[in-house]
């Protein structure tokens, strides 16, 4: 395909990407989460591009980690200089994360993560953008969906990335990573390296450079896009489950001040199938609906404690009690289970 063609054909995919999105209208004030690499310049260069025709109001964001020096600040800095040369306000947002990280004794991955989507969310809720369009792509959907198979997963992880989460919304994720940089390299337009994206010491990295080139030579070429169509049909299934999930919450839990009460044989076979074996998938989800509802800070729930869940609704063992994270009590009762939130650190 000739260059100008390719370039036309890009932004027709992407303007028809946008207008299917059900969060997309026009007049929407439509910011790009930009961190100087390929894919957010790809977004931002075919956002600016194309916003008169999408009658959206463009802008860019960008956070810096403050991780890595100097190579940070100039992140920033190259930034800025697009967005004053597409003609785009930006918005910074500063933290150091890996102070943060250390205060809060957490991963930096995670609370770089978390810093940055609360800055997302704090434009929005002060109306200053409506959506943070991210640059994650058919690629980072493919490395998502492998990452959470090899670490064992159910429905939700194979949903991978969702194509829009609260006011963070994704519309690359049809799109391939290397189509993106030929596109830019039909603009001339440079970007900048991020060397922990090289770096195969991470997990990432690795699939991206080892894993996922083997599979397309060994087995099959077109491995990101079978597993990135696994994570739509993951998702529509999930999307169901969450459904009717809902519903039976509304039907069969009792909700007091803090306590959550679900009968055990409800919460067994919430269906009332002739084989409660069919209702696996569900009792999780209802489980995981309860806890939310209930616990009052950050904590994991793992397929572990939601086996344990199930195997204490089983066992009549009047009083015993289990400990989850999140300050979570689940106390046995006589034909319920209760679920409590409480002050002191999880023991489970």
């Amino acid at each position: 395909m000739k260059k100008g063609n390719f370039v036309k054909e890009m932004e027709r995919r992407f303007v028809d990407s946008l207008r299917k999105a059900p969060w997309f209208r026009p007049g929407l004030k439509l910011a790009v989460g930009v961190s100087g690499g390929a894919d957010s310049l790809a977004l931002l260069t075919l956002l600016t591009r194309m916003r008169a025709e999408l009658g959206v109001v463009a802008s860019a964001v960008h956070f810096n980690h403050r991780l890595r020096g100097k190579a940070s600040d100039a992140d920033e800095k190259f930034v800025a200089a697009l967005a004053e040369k597409r003609g785009v306000t930006l918005h910074v947002g500063r933290v150091d994360v890996a102070g943060k990280a250390a205060r809060e004794k957490a991963n930096l991955e995670d609370a770089g993560r978390r810093a940055r989507y609360g800055f997302f969310q704090r434009l929005a809720e002060q109306g200053v953008v409506d959506v943070v369009a991210t640059a994650h792509t058919m690629d980072d959907q493919a490395e998502t969906v492998l990452a959470h198979i090899l670490r064992g997963t159910g429905f939700a992880g194979l949903a991978g990335i969702h194509p829009a989460a609260g006011h963070v919304v994704r519309p690359l994720l049809t799109f391939r990573r290397e189509e993106l940089r030929k596109f830019l390299r039909a603009q001339k337009q440079n970007w900048r390296e991020d060397a922990t994206n090289r770096d195969t010491a991470r997990v990432r990295a690795r699939m991206r450079k080892k894993l996922l080139p083997l599979l397309a030579k060994e087995f099959n070429p077109a491995v990101i896009e079978h597993v990135a169509g696994l994570a739509a049909r993951a998702r529509e299934q999930a999307a169901f489950v969450e459904q009717l999930s809902r519903t039976l919450f509304a039907q069969l839990v009792t909700l007091d001040g803090k306590v959550a009460r679900i009968g055990t044989a409800e919460l067994l076979n919430p269906l009332k199938f002739a084989d409660a074996q069919g209702c696996e998938v569900l009792r999780g989800k209802l489980i995981l609906d309860i806890v939310g509802r209930v616990k009052q800070r950050r904590g994991q729930i793992s397929s572990q404690h939601i086996a344990a869940i199930v195997q204490l609704a089983q066992k009549e063992e009047r009083g015993k009690r289990l400990q989850l994270p999140g300050g979570v009590d689940v106390l046995r009762e006589k034909d319920a289970l209760s679920f409590a939130w409480r002050r002191e650190k999880a023991a489970f």
